[in-house]
């Protein structure tokens, strides 16, 4: 059997790589990846090779009056921005804030990885049989500091173990690889709540640098990452036991993939941001189309989702959950401050308006 997944919004699964400033040069719209080997073998021949590698070297960008040309004619390939919009704030942007994350790529062209699946289906499965109950014996067993592999004894309680995981049942292959076509730069920016009274906040901004919440989204700092465009579509192998398996798989991430647009939609409409509200009610209607079905769902998958793309638990107001995260350094002072949490969303910005949260993907079996 194969499976496809079409992205609904932009979505990045990477290999940890990333672009640095002095891989690339902006021409003409795009983002032109150096084919660098290229370059050292054509200015070996020749006397400016030295002053090349002295640049990569010192400089955070190549200078573009100097080496453009190689911009033009030694691009091992180019990936448009999503909009002319986001050029200008490249451009501003600090080097430091330039590394641009890059799709899993193989010597073929990208793919999608069949675990970045496998573990969303997972945390599917994982929600539909928590419940309350399971969070306040973990919240229970909590001391001064929570350990490594916390919830592995909860996990295997509704999954099995590792000889026997219900997720053993079904097998997920990479994807074939497909065009870079489909592939864009894409802008975002990170949104956070700014408390202004009891139980009343506003949309904020996170910057780097300065204020750490600006209310200004011009004064946040802009993130770039390449990422597959919706519409775009991967296939690959899938394996199962049986038509069965895969159906209560199914039905248990549409179930988690509805709380996980709740959620979300609960914090687009407290900030206010309404084209991202309307990306949701379009994921939800989505949904709404294969909610029974057996054979696709949807999923959160890859960089960006923040953590409601990754959490099996999704009622993060619960005292036994915040119990749990308070023991955690990570969210230790986020939890304290009583706000709602996550406070913070990774947001995608099209033609430079917040518009979209990465990672949403359909999975059909075929």
């Amino acid at each position: 059997m194969k499976y496809c997944v079409t992205c609904l919004t932009p979505t990045l699964v990477g290999d940890g790589q990333k672009l640095a400033p002095i891989d690339y040069m902006v021409w003409k719209d795009h983002i032109n990846v150096l084919d660098q080997r290229r370059i050292f073998r054509l200015l070996a021949k020749g006397s400016r090779l030295d002053s090349y590698l002295t640049q990569l070297k010192k400089s955070e960008k190549l200078d573009f009056a100097s080496w453009g040309g190689f911009a033009q004619n030694f691009a091992g390939r180019r990936i448009p921005f999503e909009h002319a919009s986001s050029i200008p704030l490249w451009e501003r942007a600090y080097a430091q804030d330039l590394f641009i994350p890059t799709f899993a790529t193989n010597a073929s062209g990208p793919y999608l990885p069949g675990t970045a699946l496998k573990g969303a289906l997972r945390s599917g499965s994982v929600f539909d049989r928590w419940t309350e109950k399971t969070i306040l014996d973990l919240a229970e067993r909590v001391e001064e500091r929570v350990p490594r592999y916390f919830a592995n004894k909860a996990e295997d309680s509704v999954l099995g173990g590792s000889g026997s995981s219900r997720m053993r049942r079904v097998a997920v292959a990479d994807s074939s690889a497909v065009a870079y076509s489909g592939m864009k730069v894409y802008l975002l920016r990170t949104a956070t709540l700014i408390a202004r009274g009891a139980e009343k906040f506003e949309l904020g901004w996170k910057s780097q640098r300065g204020s750490v919440e600006a209310r200004r989204v011009d004064e946040s700092t802009p993130l770039f990452a390449e990422m597959a465009a919706p519409g775009m579509a991967f296939e690959g192998i899938w394996q199962e036991r049986s038509a069965a398996d895969r159906g209560k798989l199914f039905q248990a991430s549409n179930r988690y993939a509805e709380g996980q647009i709740a959620r979300h939609r609960e914090y687009a409409q407290r900030t206010g941001m309404k084209t991202l509200a309307a990306t949701l009610d379009q994921l939800e209607a989505r949904l709404n189309e294969i909610r029974n079905s057996d054979c696709a769902c949807v999923l959160s998958i890859g960089w960006g989702g923040g953590l409601l793309g990754k959490s099996a638990y999704l009622k993060t107001d619960d005292d036994s959950y915040r119990k749990i995260l308070r023991q955690m350094p990570l969210y230790q002072r986020a939890i304290q401050t009583g706000m709602p949490f996550p406070k913070t969303r990774r947001v995608i910005f099209e033609a430079n308006q917040p518009a979209s949260l990465p990672g949403w993907v359909l999975l059909e079996v075929r």
